[in-house]
């Protein structure tokens, strides 16, 4: 009787299907599942903070609580089941909380932040990759399947980026929830080679900002130095595109029910058509050379075009990528070619397409170290440049 509550609960507050089969437990929790965080007189679990997942929660005893993570729409969806959480627990021993997923495996390894003795931590992962049960020391902390980074951090990255690369700060447009999608732009307006440089259009797949923070901050820097050339080269920085998913802790979606990046050349979403529009704008003489958009999976990798690539887009594969894949401390990639899928409205794809373009998705793994990741993308910022500009050169395409 237990678990239809459960689902029912669950089903109210995100709208997602409900389809998997009870757990196997023999007794009934201590409480009703509730989707505002549950307590005991011991210890509490809230996820009233941006970031924190769209989950319910009961408890079983004083200091044993269970969350069910769903996602934001119903399946089929991406399996990046995100859970983020706070908790608060009175001395005296430890908290539990097991986590239960609803539509996908376990993924993400916890992240903690927090007051207590780490030394208390533990985590075990069900052998079906169902749940996982994370013991936290007593106190206060937070809980989440990667390193939280919302708008706040994207604020100050904007201004940084602003103040480093001597760049300007734009609003592009707005997203469902009322959210600005910002940008920050480089260069000269009449700068004749534009790039372009997406982010967390999936909410789950921090490690993909991170290495986006360091690959921009390092082409500011460059930018500033002089050692890229302004007049030549501009860059559309769009490091959050998907700001209602992100601070509601969905794991794919935006808040209209999209997959945001199976919208690009539709761009029915306002997210995606903010971006087409000021593409749209762009004067005569200013042309697309490189597209670049952060993911994460479950390794390090860049997706990039295969046989449809053009001469040039190839001369800059191997100028910028080729014979790298282990050449970068600790942080080993790998290279998959893929031609478009007729009617995939990915932004690999749209670019590609529509400007004939080197346009890749760089994917960093869920569980590459920060960094390394880091580091990497500060070396791969540092050559992009001098690649594209060799590739032109050498194998003119008009």
């Amino acid at each position: 009787a237990v678990w239809p509550l459960l689902a029912a609960a669950v089903a109210a507050g995100t709208g997602a299907a409900v389809l998997a089969q009870p757990p196997g437990r023999a007794s009934a929790p201590s409480s009703k599942p509730t989707l505002s965080g549950c307590k005991t007189a011991q210890a509490s679990i809230q996820f009233d903070f941006e970031g924190a997942s769209r989950s319910a929660c009961y408890a079983e005893d004083e200091r044993t609580f269970t969350v069910l993570v769903t996602p934001e729409h119903q399946p089929p969806i991406n399996p990046s089941p995100w859970y983020a959480f706070r908790y608060s627990a009175a001395p005296g021993g430890k908290l539990t909380v097991n986590v239960r997923y609803i539509g996908a495996a376990h993924r993400y390894a916890p992240k903690w932040r927090g007051k207590g003795d780490p030394a208390a931590l533990a985590v075990a992962v069900a052998k079906d990759r169902s749940a996982v049960s994370i013991t936290l020391p007593p106190g206060e902390g937070v809980v989440s399947g990667q390193p939280l980074i919302t708008a706040a951090h994207y604020d100050k990255l904007l201004g940084q980026l602003v103040t480093s690369g001597n760049g300007s700060r734009i609003v592009l447009g707005y997203s469902h929830g009322g959210r600005p999608v910002e940008a920050v732009h480089l260069g000269h307006a009449d700068a004749p080679h534009l790039v372009i440089l997406l982010g967390r259009q999936h909410p789950p797949e921090v490690t993909g900002a991170i290495a986006m923070d360091a690959f921009t901050q390092e082409l500011a820097r460059l930018v500033r130095s002089g050692a890229i050339d302004s007049r030549q080269y501009q860059f559309l920085i769009v490091p959050l595109l998907n700001p209602d998913g992100v601070a509601r802790g969905h794991w794919r979606a935006n808040l209209g029910g999209t997959d945001i990046n199976r919208d690009w050349g539709k761009f029915k979403q306002p997210e995606t058509r903010a971006v087409g529009n000021w593409l749209a704008r762009l004067p005569a003489g200013v042309k697309p050379v490189l597209m670049l958009d952060f993911h994460s999976t479950d390794r390090n990798l860049f997706y990039v075009q295969g046989d449809e690539a053009s001469a040039s887009g190839k001369q800059f594969l191997a100028a910028w990528l080729g014979g790298k894949e282990n050449a970068l401390a600790g942080y080993s990639f790998a290279i998959e070619p893929r031609d478009a899928n007729p009617g995939s409205a990915t932004s690999k794809n749209w670019f590609s397409a529509a400007y004939g373009i080197p346009a890749y998705t760089y994917e960093v793994g869920d569980e590459s170290a920060a960094e390394e990741v880091r580091s990497a993308a500060q070396a791969l910022a540092r050559t992009v440049i001098p690649a594209l500009t060799l590739s032109q050169q050498a194998v003119p395409d008009r």
